[in-house]
């Protein structure tokens, strides 16, 4: 490769591939000052990471690039042309056409213009001249006049529809220039457009809302013409520097903050007492975050609106209560009558109160037979003609409570994208069963509760001490704490003859105890040392690979741990691999390998914690390949799909969280997430047997010390007793 540095201009003729990490496209060379391709002798082809370039690539568009260039020759038919590749080049931009003869040949090229070819592109350049921006960026009844006496009326719309999305393409010339990444111009543009950039050039700390840290601002700030206009002092400085300590303590799961965990936080970005003393008197940002005065609490304004409609609907809900009628009693009395088995005394409350309240929990850890509660429930709910939605947070959850209660379930995410549940013109009554709520976050809860017709009546099923979610908030913990909903707490009844003693294990681990016995009946612990447990998971899958799953607390650690078990279990498999523009791209992924789908796509039937196993390579038109998932169903690998697999002998435990699996291998490594409900929650995804690789000192500090969510501050509790 030579290291000087080329520069190429070029008219994009196709986008052969897309995924979240890389956009390829190829285009015509453009003569420099012109309109006019060069000599079709080369094309141009960028390989980019997405997130580093403003606009998406689209037919038509220009764009200019500047890096080092790679020159290769390729046939294309009965021609030899030369292709100049820049992979991740140090400049690309995408600009709109300045000059009259490029616009004229852009516009009557540009699909977006309907209906206007190039003879009426040069009519209308004619007519306008250099008023031709300022004629399409004001869109007034005396702009369109003008330009209906060259086009037709839906030619004028096309002409300020196109003219809208490509002028925002200057914006992002100033926000390059202003060292603002092409990621956080993608959102701009795309989602906000002039408005908030006039926002961002009236206060650039107004990207802390994009996802800038105060940091990058400040970088960014000391390199502009930003700084000529901000002090240590300004106001708009010092509110920033407050609303991002707040921030940090909501990415830590707390939905308000105190005066006294903001302080440290503060002085990092400050660095200086007396202007943390003006940032905290500095006139609060009522649209960020409301101080209580009562207590020195910081409550961001989305987490508070979110808690009070939360607790507004469940508060409501629960004066609804005394429904057990005849008709109730009777569905209730049919619905145990057909159960296989007696109830327990504790079931059998646990049954009464769901059918009695309007919103109620069963909670309890694994093996206390919550689902043979909740079965019995929703039988008796159906015989008086409630129609049951049941949903849970991942794809397994959803399929697994499917399995035990047979009803129609989804997942949460495919439930808020159909209709919102409203009474229908039958006076239908609609229950909704919360599966596994202990991974439900604040954010997901309300947008439950807007999406549900305030009848609608509630069941939260789930294990409050299991980890908490990944978001703010801890919705289940928080209504169990309250105690105004009613709830069933299950217990362990008795040891069952030749049990596995799961439950049992997980109870003690729950409570902070360590086992007499960290190996006992089908729970087998094994005594390794950091830098091993990687090997150890390994070698233990290998054991038993169509049981087994390994659970890790880590991205990292489960990427090596995959690595080493492909390499144990599948060395030969053949790769995955797929061909653009004549060039082979291989995924490190091989036929019989076990895989994870890590985004939700409803169309291809696979949800974000799918597993399956890869069982063909055949590239077919579109498709390179296919999946059979553990339901059976097979999918065919395209590019979108192809973007979210990965290997799935070990998985995070969020992924794994809502599901079982046979046979459980835990990678006990200390980190930040690792602690009791973390522990507690991986054992109890185990259905028969259970391996915990690790050090015992490192069992004995995660099991004694209290997990992390019990010190997440919260103000549902407060707001569900406020009644």
């Amino acid at each position: 490769m030579n290291s000087a540095l080329h520069e190429d201009q070029m008219r994009v003729t196709s986008v052969p591939f897309r995924s979240t990490n890389m956009v390829i496209f190829t285009g015509v060379p453009l003569a420099k000052d012109s309109y006019k391709t060069n000599s079709g002798k080369y094309y141009v082809t960028i390989k980019v990471d997405p997130e580093s370039i403003p606009v998406q690539p689209e037919l038509g568009q220009h764009w200019s690039v500047k890096g080092h260039r790679q020159l290769k020759n390729m046939e294309t038919g009965d021609y030899v042309m030369q292709q100049h590749t820049y992979e991740s080049p140090e400049y690309v931009e995408c600009s709109l056409p300045e000059t009259g003869e490029q616009l004229i040949r852009f516009i009557a090229r540009e699909s977006i213009f309907k209906g206007i070819g190039e003879s009426k592109a040069r009519a209308l350049w004619q007519l306008l001249g250099k008023d031709f921006h300022a004629t399409l960026r004001n869109d007034t009844p005396e702009s369109r006049k003008r330009l209906k006496s060259i086009v037709n009326d839906d030619s004028v719309e096309s002409l300020y529809k196109g003219y809208a999305k490509y002028k925002n393409l200057a914006y992002c010339n100033w926000m390059s220039e202003h060292k603002i990444p092409a990621s956080v111009q993608q959102r701009l543009l795309k989602h906000h457009g002039e408005v908030s950039i006039d926002v961002i050039k009236g206060n650039p700390y107004a990207l802390i809302g994009f996802g800038l840290s105060f940091s990058d601002i400040e970088d960014i700030i000391k390199v502009t013409d930003f700084k000529t206009d901000v002090a240590k002092d300004d106001p708009r400085r010092l509110s920033a520097a407050l609303e991002m300590a707040i921030r940090k303590e909501i990415e830590k799961g707390h939905t308000y903050t105190t005066h006294t965990n903001v302080r440290p936080y503060l002085y990092k970005l400050l660095k200086d007492k007396i202007l943390i003393t003006q940032a905290f008197q500095s006139g609060h940002n009522k649209a960020q975050y409301i101080l209580n005065p009562d207590k020195g609490t910081y409550h961001p304004t989305a987490q508070l609106l979110m808690e009070s409609v939360v607790a507004k609907r469940l508060n409501a809900l629960v004066k609804c209560n005394d429904l057990l009628d005849e008709q109730a009693n009777a569905a209730y009395c049919t619905a145990v009558a057909e159960l296989p088995y007696d109830l327990t005394s504790k079931q059998t409350e646990a049954v009464i109160t769901c059918l009695d309240s309007s919103v109620s929990c069963i909670t309890g850890g694994a093996g206390t037979g919550k689902t043979t509660v909740l079965r019995a429930a929703l039988k008796a709910y159906h015989q008086q003609g409630f129609e049951v939605h049941a949903v849970a947070l991942s794809g397994r959850a959803a399929m697994r409570l499917h399995e035990s209660i047979g009803f129609v379930t989804s997942t949460i995410a495919k439930f808020l994208r159909e209709e919102p549940i409203e009474p229908s013109d039958k006076q239908t009554n609609h229950l909704l069963v919360i599966d596994e709520a202990s991974m439900i976050d604040l954010p997901t809860m309300y947008r439950l509760v807007n999406h549900i017709h305030p009848s609608t009546r509630l069941i939260f099923t789930g294990d409050p001490d299991q980890l908490p979610p990944i978001g703010c908030g801890k919705v289940l913990a928080d209504i169990v704490q309250a105690k105004t909903v009613a709830n069933t707490m299950l217990d362990i009844v008795k040891r069952q003859e030749g049990s596995t003693g799961i439950p049992e294990y997980s109870k003690l681990i729950n409570q902070g105890v360590m086992p007499d016995h960290l190996s006992t009946d089908a729970i087998h612990f094994h005594e390794t040392s950091q830098e091993n447990i990687a090997q150890v998971c390994c070698q233990l899958y290998q054991k038993s690979p169509e049981n087994s799953r390994i659970m890790a607390p880590t991205k990292a650690l489960v990427a090596e741990i995959n690595m080493l078990t492909q390499e144990a279990i599948n060395p030969n498999g053949s790769r995955l691999e797929f061909e653009i523009n004549g060039e082979k791209f291989f995924q490190n992924i091989r036929l019989n390998d076990t895989i994870l789908f890590t985004r939700n796509h409803y169309d291809k039937g696979i949800q974000n914690g799918s597993l399956g196993v890869l069982t063909s390579v055949t590239a077919s038109g579109d498709s390179y390949g296919e999946v059979t998932l553990d339901t059976g169903d097979k999918i065919e690998i395209t590019q979108t799909v192809l973007d979210c697999m990965e290997l799935g002998y070990a998985i995070t435990l969020h992924k794994a969280q809502g599901s079982q699996f046979p046979r459980i291998i835990i990678a006990l490594k200390k980190g930040r997430i690792v602690d009791r409900a973390w522990l507690y929650t991986a054992i109890t995804r185990a259905e028969h047997e259970i391996h915990i690789v690790g050090s015992s000192a490192e069992f004995r500090l995660v099991t004694e010390a209290p997990s992390h969510s019990h010190k997440r501050n919260s103000y549902l509790v407060e707001l569900l007793t406020k009644q």
